[in-house]
């Protein structure tokens, strides 16, 4: 089975359950402060899973990108990933348990979808904790249908999800498919690694605090994430998706440029065709992220670059970055079209990066030699510290990160640990501060538009409980004529104690209206669109206050330059 059947298959089968399709989100969340990216397919859903209503009806499904760096080190085994995609179907407040099962149950074993043997096929249910009861309910919905005793299991900590400290979460049912070349053993052990978890049955029914409560959500909600490679692997009787079409035309092109073996350097291709595939769609998204020293740019940066040097080091002495970009491009661009469309950016971007690379990287390796700084090593040469604690771990020497933490955070907080910091939280806050933010943020790009023109375009946003973040398309530094207009028609604005409107139309429709709307390939059929009398009309998902009275005082505090073109203000509400 190809990528593209696998894909189309899910979903169909879902679409055949009423469920509506929706596209993937960005890899770039959206007014979200906790992570740097996309980590898993329900983030995007936050607002709907807690209570919100999404414009698409409580049936969804999609395939959505993702992107994780906690796995970093793992990269190169069978199973793991640093960009890869999510199957996802929700429902918000509709079915539940008994449903979710059985449709999971029947994709993966009826002949007519994806035919699996259940001899091959195992799953763990929730066997109590955080004051949850044992979850005999699922462990009987199995059973009935007819699966062994002995092939479910309960299980703890890995079967209550939530993806983050803070947010909906909820015990779960996961599915577990036999990689092993030898028949599977009767009885399923969680613990043995050659049952490799495919699919996850999340019965959200909470919202964890910041001091740990659990409260029951507005709705009983269902969130499911089938991993993509994983499944495409079992299907194919493979034991890694590296060997799949995901990723064999990059890894023989490899091949070819290295004149090395897939056989003999499996972990080094793997990572390079894995770093590649990442980076090739984080320059690809509608966010446009480019590499930097700061945040999404710098674990950009990173991937590129670790790619390169591995390269080096297996004998790839030409520039090759982009050429695997492209089949990168070619591979994928059916179903994620963004790729072709910015296939220039892409190919561009990789191009730079490689240069600036290939002219640093060989007086870099001599000052390493030396026994320079990592500080000094990261600042003056461009390398990451993850590539000097392996340059390190390959002498037999280790790297004292504490003090590189340190000496970052003391150099404009650049440090890849400060990054990191934010894949510890929870999801995005919706909290009373964070939506009274989320509504100011609309007011915000209204003011800017009127103040600097129609060329002001979104190009990110990221709120806290303590302010807001917005990135907008801009050449020049803004007066402070200018800053105090935009504040002025803000707080006018606010003042007017305007209804913030909520209509479900037709994306089209919106369009035709001029309505705004930023990363639109993330937008189903129908959408939601907040408006403010006749001062802001924006396509979102929400929350938002009721009336713009509640909003209180607003205030630029700085306004700065974000990349080329790009501006930045950060400003709150007294």
């Amino acid at each position: 089975m190809t990528a593209n059947d696998l894909r189309a298959l899910y979903l169909q089968f879902f679409k055949e359950k009423q469920h509506e399709i929706i596209p993937s989100a960005s890899l770039i969340p959206e007014n979200d402060a906790t992570v740097l990216f996309t980590t898993a397919g329900m983030q995007p859903l936050v607002p709907y899973l807690l209570g919100e209503k999404h414009p698409a009806g409580t049936r969804l499904v999609n395939v959505q990108k993702c992107l994780r760096t906690v796995d970093i080190d793992n990269v190169g085994d069978d199973t793991h990933h640093t960009f890869f995609q999510m199957l996802g179907n929700w429902s918000l407040g509709d079915y539940f348990k008994k449903e979710s099962i059985a449709w999971s149950f029947e994709f993966l074993t009826a002949s007519e979808w994806l035919g699996l043997s259940l001899d091959k096929l195992a799953f763990t249910v929730y066997e109590g904790g955080h004051g949850i009861e044992k979850d005999e309910e699922s462990f009987d919905y199995w059973k009935n249908l007819g699966v062994p005793e002995d092939r479910i299991a309960y299980w703890g900590e890995d079967n209550f999800w939530s993806a983050g400290e803070t947010g909906p979460c909820g015990p779960s049912s996961e599915i577990f498919y036999w990689s092993g070349s030898q028949p599977a053993p009767r009885e399923f052990d969680p613990n043995d690694e050659t049952w490799v978890e495919i699919w996850n049955n999340v019965f959200m029914t909470y919202d964890r605090k910041k001091d740990g409560e659990l409260v029951p959500l507005k709705n009983k909600n269902i969130d499911t994430g089938m991993g993509f490679e994983r499944t495409l692997a079992a299907l194919d009787g493979k034991k890694s998706s590296y060997e799949t079409d995901l990723f064999q035309p990059i890894i023989k092109e490899i091949e070819k440029i290295s004149h090395c073996k897939y056989e003999e350097n499996a972990r080094e291709l793997r990572i390079i065709a894995d770093h590649v595939r990442a980076a090739v769609f984080l320059i690809g998204d509608k966010s446009g992220v480019v590499p930097s020293n700061v945040d999404q740019g710098y674990v950009l940066r990173s991937l590129i670059r670790r790619s390169i040097r591995i390269g080096k080091q297996i004998g790839i002495e030409e520039k090759f970055v982009s050429k695997l970009a492209k089949i990168v491009i070619e591979n994928y661009s059916d179903f994620y079209r963004e790729l072709e469309e910015n296939k220039e950016r892409i190919i561009s971007e990789l191009d730079k990066e490689e240069n600036k690379f290939w002219q640093t990287l060989e007086q870099g390796l001599k000052e390493f030699d030396k026994g320079t700084d990592p500080f000094i090593l990261f600042t003056t040469y461009g390398f990451p510290i993850e590539m000097t604690v392996e340059l390190a771990k390959e002498k037999g020497t280790e790297v004292d990160v504490e003090a590189f933490e340190k000496k970052m955070k003391e150099h404009q907080n650049l440090s890849r640990a400060g990054a990191e910091q934010k894949f510890k939280g929870g999801l995005a806050d919706h909290g009373e501060t964070t939506t009274k933010l989320h509504t100011a943020t609309h007011l915000l790009h209204a003011a800017l538009r009127q103040v600097l023109g129609d060329h002001v375009a979104q190009k990110g946003s990221n709120i806290t409980p303590d302010r807001l973040r917005f990135d907008f398309v801009h050449e020049a530094k803004m007066t402070d004529e200018e800053k105090q207009e935009v504040e002025k028609l803000v707080n006018d604005w606010i003042s007017q104690d305007s209804e913030v409107q909520c209509e479900e139309i037709p994306y089209k429709d919106a369009k035709d209206r001029g309505v705004i709307g930023l990363f639109e390939d993330k937008y189903g059929d129908v959408v939601k669109v907040y408006s403010v009398a006749d001062v802001s009309a924006e396509m979102c998902g929400g929350p938002h206050v009721v009336r713009t009275g509640e909003l209180g005082h607003f205030k630029i505090k700085k306004e700065e330059s974000s990349s080329a073109g790009i501006r930045r203000i950060k400003a709150i509400l007294e």
